[in-house]
């Protein structure tokens, strides 16, 4: 059944494909339903049929959607914690049905291209911003946009290397990642250190008109941003921000 990206649907479609994208962290691709539309930043219910295991939490979860609209499949992406849920999900075949339900949700790219979009992602925060960058690519949008990464280390950065190798295909789009835990790290890393900061925005975000500022990632994080583009003087409006609250 066709559907527009603000109507929802059930389908019961298969898991087509995973993928270690970081250490603990592994990506999902399942089948599209025909006819089945999206917009970057949106989410997906997805719930597991007849799981060998289940727990207090049941059998659903919400994700972000971390593939592009115009990609063949549905990708998701998580940290694999030790969960009755994870634990199925990393292990079950290809091929096997889960139930989805979506899209949901309005954390969208602005429409105005006049306005500069700083994401601020937090960990496995940068599955809706995947989604939207490698949409603006493909899309060619000229909205220019600025990323940025935090993780501990290079090992814990999903989609690195992809993030990194889409700067040549969109000249507008830019990558700032950052480690904040280096010293516990085994790969050499040239790029940005410490927390994501006013310092480091300025830096790079200098001489950008009207940013929009879009934030992803554990709840602390999410918070701390807020404040901090509070404290620089940015207004509620030019914020929207989505938790990734662990389970």
């Amino acid at each position: 059944m066709a559907a527009t990206a603000n109507e929802p649907i059930h389908a019961t479609v298969k898991l087509v494909g995973r993928e270690e994208v970081a250490e603990r962290t592994s990506s999902f691709r399942f089948e599209k339903p025909p006819g089945w539309t999206f917009k970057s930043g949106q989410t997906v219910d997805i719930t597991l049929l007849n799981p060998p295991e289940t727990d207090a939490e049941g059998n659903t979860r919400t994700f972000s959607i971390a593939s592009a609209p115009d990609e063949n499949t549905l990708m998701i992406a998580t940290r694999m914690r030790d969960s009755a849920f994870k634990r199925t999900l990393g292990a079950m075949p290809l091929g096997t049905e889960v139930k989805i339900e979506g899209p949901f949700g309005n954390f969208l790219l602005h429409n105005n291209p006049a306005k500069t979009a700083v994401l601020l992602a937090g960990g496995i925060g940068v599955t809706p911003f995947r989604s939207m960058v490698f949409r603006a690519a493909n899309e060619k949008l000229p909205h220019r946009i600025f990323l940025f990464l935090s993780n501990r280390r290079p090992e814990d950065a999903a989609f690195l290397k992809e993030l990194e190798a889409l700067e040549k295909q969109n000249p507008n789009y830019k990558l700032i990642a950052t480690m904040t835990g280096m010293e516990k790290s085994s790969r050499p890393w040239q790029g940005e250190t410490g927390l994501i900061d006013k310092d480091m925005l300025s830096r790079h975000v200098k001489d950008s008109p009207s940013p929009i500022y879009y934030i992803a990632g554990p709840p602390g994080m999410v918070n701390g941003l807020r404040e901090m583009l509070h404290q620089a003087g940015v207004d509620d409006d030019d914020i929207r921000a989505e938790d990734f609250p662990g389970y």
